[in-house]
């Protein structure tokens, strides 16, 4: 039979803290926002008030831009868009209505601040203060001797939070460092009983070794704030960066795509719909449907070459008249020219071979494709 661990204790029956004991990982709320959050006001517009401020207060480190500020911002997750504010419903665990209903609320009653910029910057919350938490030190007054800041311990000569003069303004060659001139270390003698005279301290000075380097100072590890580890930067960095990073490709990607997109509109699909009209044409003057007009004016110009008889449109057949239709649609979308215009231009009256009750039955045809078309897209 395998040995299962036992969970590990949370809670502690301990209302104390020992001497050597003290608090960590807590955080600290004011009385007149407790006050404010569980009042019959906060319960009526909603009674998970005090539920959201908690989770506010208890958010993930990644969302926490310095101490009382929360910034949340846009996310990428598995290809979708998420905006900020969906971001922030998901760390209250409550829905958008309501969500906004708590923090209209409090910020309304100055519990919290709430910004919303624009352009990716996202929403930052600010956790305000109850006047009456705040209390002012008094000034001392009358002291005589004023504070100086720690000393650093490093290997420096001196730094920016020492005292001046750490070194002395005369020749160093011409001084002797050995000398002991007997003054006592701790100020002013007034015992005359154990007075020495000062060849008797300088010889005691002389014995003892003078030591060449100053004693380090050690400070306990609740002085000074530990430097986070290289995981911990590379995850804050990772959560900063990740999210902007992700945002610039699908920009460039969205750019990219636009520029794309128009040179089809401008470029592309013109120049193929100009080859399709031209190939057209091309058909029908083969298969004898239309006659090509230029060539007809030159001949016609010619003494003696002229051979044939004018060219006279003829009632179009159904099949004629939908590809005279089609020919007009694939104008429309390629580009951008309306069917009116198109008739017009194959119209016999412009030397063309549709004829003027041929027009309406094409025009009718076109514009039934043409809403087939967009439907389907």
């Amino acid at each position: 039979m395998a040995m299962q661990a036992l969970p590990s204790q949370r809670f502690i029956r301990k209302t104390e803290l020992g001497p050597n004991e003290y608090r960590k990982r807590f955080r600290q709320i004011d009385d007149d926002i407790i006050a404010a959050i569980t009042s019959p006001e906060a319960d009526k517009v909603t009674p998970l008030m005090s539920k959201i401020y908690l989770r506010l207060t208890n958010a993930p480190d990644n969302y926490w831009e310095r101490q009382g500020v929360l910034r949340f911002e846009a996310q990428v997750r598995e290809g979708k868009h998420l905006k900020a504010w969906a971001v922030l419903c998901e760390v209250l665990s409550v829905s958008s209505a309501t969500a906004n209903k708590a923090l209209t609320w409090m910020h309304k009653e100055g519990i919290i601040g709430y910004f919303s910029g624009k352009n990716g910057v996202g929403m930052r919350i600010f956790l305000n203060r109850a006047i009456s938490s705040i209390g002012i030190r008094p000034v001392p007054g009358g002291k005589k001797i004023l504070d100086f800041s720690r000393a650093s311990s490093g290997e420096a000569r001196a730094s920016q939070n020492e005292t001046a003069f750490n070194d002395t303004f005369g020749n160093l060659e011409n001084l002797d460092l050995n000398k002991n001139t007997g003054a006592p270390k701790d100020g002013a003698d007034n015992n005359h009983r154990d007075k020495i005279s000062s060849n008797e301290s300088s010889a005691r000075a002389q014995d003892k070794p003078v030591p060449t380097t100053a004693p380090k100072v050690e400070y306990s590890p609740m002085q000074e704030h530990a430097l986070p580890s290289v995981d911990e930067i590379i995850r804050r960095l990772k959560v900063e960066l990740e999210p902007v990073l992700r945002t610039a490709a699908v920009q460039a990607a969205a750019r990219e795509h636009e520029r794309t997109r128009e040179w089809l509109e401008n470029r592309g699909l013109p120049k193929a719909a100009r080859v399709a009209q031209r190939e057209a044409f091309n058909v029908l003057r083969q298969h004898g449907v239309i006659k090509d007009s230029g060539r007809r004016a030159r001949t016609e110009l010619m003494v003696g070459q002229h051979n044939h008889a004018p060219y006279k449109p003829r009632p179009l057949t159904p099949d004629e008249i939908k590809e005279v239709a089609e020919i007009c649609v694939a104008m429309l979308e390629g580009r951008g020219q309306a069917i009116d215009v198109t008739l017009a231009e194959m119209s016999a009256g412009a030397g063309g071979y549709v004829l003027a009750e041929d027009a309406p039955k094409a025009r009718e045809l076109a514009e039934s494709l043409a809403r087939q078309r967009s439907r389907k897209e």
